[in-house]
């Protein structure tokens, strides 16, 4: 999908803010601005760029409890499982994984009573067996 090291280069710098300016993209890559922008519309129509995000700043994140939730399942009701972890504001994001999880939700709440909360939702929610949870104490690196 990606054709060559300015893909890869564009890509790293979208990466790092995606709300960058086209022009300000172009200078950094010594090329034109329809160069660029001809090359973002082309990595989205791929799907390579499926979506852009924010990251939260340092002094907002740590104010928030963030943690890691193993889920046993019964595989059987995943599809389930998938859309009502989606209802669950906190839940971030969910992967899939092998070993003795299924799953792992990424979870953010503003406070522990919520996370206790928020684990007690995924708990209840048919066809999770077991969680078992990580807090997150501190990020190293986010890339």
């Amino acid at each position: 999908m990606i054709t060559d090291d300015k893909d890869r280069t564009l890509i790293a710098l979208l990466s790092a803010n995606s709300r960058e300016s086209t022009a300000e993209l172009a200078r950094k890559m010594g090329l034109s601005r329809t160069t660029v922008t001809s090359r973002i519309e082309r990595l989205e129509r791929l799907g390579v760029i499926s979506g852009y995000t924010i990251r939260f700043s340092e002094e907002y994140a740590e104010g928030q409890i963030k943690a890691h939730v193993m889920i046993r399942s019964d595989t059987r009701q995943a599809v389930g499982i998938f859309r009502a972890l989606r209802q669950i504001p906190a839940v971030r994001a969910l992967h899939t994984v092998n070993g003795e999880y299924d799953m792992v939700a990424m979870v953010s709440t503003g406070s522990t009573r919520e996370l206790d909360d928020t684990l007690d939702r995924i708990g209840h929610v048919p066809g999770v067996d077991k969680t078992v949870s990580s807090i997150i104490l501190t990020t190293r690196f986010e890339r």
